[in-house]
């Protein structure tokens, strides 16, 4: 069972504890996303745990449960173009504030899973503060929530953008570096949903 440390936040008084988490940072093609979730501590949701330790039909039902269950859900994303311009750590940052900026209420107090805090002000004046927790999707329930969610909401994108760009078998690799994927790239080389970047180091490191 997941150790959850949410309570000792809502003791200091955050009532509105938001966590924020991403996925997508290492694939070769597709948007990097991230989700923000401000839980309802009156309404918990059993079984919420780091998205990679779920299995997809375990993360579609508890994405289900979030959705009802939390105070407030927001997502943002950053694009290939976004990544390439500004690195993959700063386009995560981008999608980690866009998620917030998303949220119909403005947090007390954020989480973010990893080592890094990238800030979060709307309009450049309610800076929420907050605190970068080091494996927090296996540490708060907030931050494990916003796991599931941006997991989630990136297959389900992935698997459109299968239907866009067939072929590629974003549907079943979501954009991550299989075998599968390396062949279709051979095949047919990139398409405007590759990282321009990741691939200038991946075609670097088969030479």
């Amino acid at each position: 069972m997941m150790e959850n440390i949410d309570p000792v936040y809502y003791a200091r008084g955050f009532t509105n504890l938001c966590g924020v988490d991403e996925a997508g940072r290492g694939p070769l093609a597709g948007p990097v996303v991230a989700a923000a979730v401000v839980l309802n501590p009156a309404r918990p949701i059993p079984g919420l745990e780091d998205s990679k330790k779920l299995s997809a039909r375990q993360r579609e039902y508890l994405y289900s449960h979030i959705l009802s269950a939390a105070i407030a859900v927001g997502r943002g994303q950053a694009s290939t173009a976004e990544i390439d311009d500004l690195n993959i750590l700063q386009a995560t940052f981008l999608a980690m504030r866009r998620a917030v900026d998303d949220l119909v209420i403005w947090p007390d107090y954020v989480l973010v899973d990893g080592r890094d805090f990238p800030g979060f002000s709307r309009h450049d004046q309610n800076k929420a503060p907050g605190e970068a927790l080091i494996k927090g999707d296996g540490r708060s329930a907030c931050i494990a929530a916003a796991s599931i969610v941006a997991k989630v909401t990136r297959d389900r994108l992935m698997c459109g953008l299968a239907e866009q760009y067939p072929g590629y078998g974003f549907e079943q690799h979501k954009g991550y570096a299989t075998a599968g994927h390396f062949a279709a790239l051979e095949q047919f080389g990139p398409c405007v949903e590759h990282r321009p970047l990741f691939l200038r180091k991946w075609t670097a490191g088969r030479k």
